[in-house]
């Protein structure tokens, strides 16, 4: 495992969410690519409602992750994944082909699928209750297989989207895994084997034992569990 407490790789994470959040806050995805790359990093791990006072200079809108690699310091998980590709040619090739396609695809999981599929949490979890979260449930549904059946005529029959495994595939397959919570992705089997083939990878168990193993902090008052 990665895990070296004297790693110039310090990575920041959670040490408590709420139960619907275990196993996919964002640092699950750098997690997963210094398990594959074999990047040691020791994980600092903050409180979600009471974060150290200097934490803005690492991560603007305070949130997770961030990481801190010697005097570099990268917050979002696209640009950490994107900087860990850097670092590890078994994250991202070293070809001017590979790389295109492995950036490209990676911000197509960020920008074409993830922001859409936000809304099923909102809609699905966060305002369940609400009358106008039902009513926007079959459109926002509507909207997201449309792009999801594009997604899986671009996988065009290769196992991962740049073609080997990359930092891309880590982003697309959390992103699917988030999907397929509340709307399964049985009507796409080519999506659903792909993700079936990405979290079988021994890597991501072990990053997301890892995840899951660090929330032992105190349940802040006012928070649900």
């Amino acid at each position: 495992m990665p895990y070296d407490q004297d790693s110039g790789v310090e990575l920041f994470a959670f040490d408590w969410v709420p139960s619907i959040a275990r196993g996919y806050v964002r640092d699950l995805r750098a997690r997963w690519a210094m398990e594959e790359a074999g990047i040691p990093y020791r994980p600092n791990l903050i409180s979600v409602a009471d974060k150290p006072e200097d934490y803005a200079s690492h991560q603007p809108f305070l949130q997770v992750p961030a990481l801190v690699d010697g005097d570099i310091c990268v917050f979002e998980s696209g640009a950490i994944l994107l900087h860990l590709g850097r670092k590890s040619e078994t994250l991202m090739p070293r070809d001017p082909a590979g790389i295109a396609a492995t950036e490209s695809w990676l911000f197509a999981a960020l920008n074409s699928i993830e922001q859409y599929s936000l809304e099923l949490f909102f809609i699905h979890v966060v305002f369940a209750d609400q009358e106008w979260a039902r009513l926007r449930q079959p459109s926002c549904h509507d909207f997201l297989k449309r792009r999801l059946t594009l997604l899986s005529d671009g996988l065009a029959g290769r196992d991962y989207f740049a073609g080997p495994f990359t930092v891309a595939d880590i982003v697309m397959a959390t992103v699917l895994r988030d999907i397929d919570r509340h709307l399964p992705l049985a009507d796409f089997p080519k999506l659903g084997a792909y993700l079936e083939r990405c979290l079988a990878r021994p890597a991501f168990k072990r990053a997301l034992n890892a995840q899951m193993a660090d929330f032992t902090g105190k349940q802040p008052e006012g928070f649900p569990a």
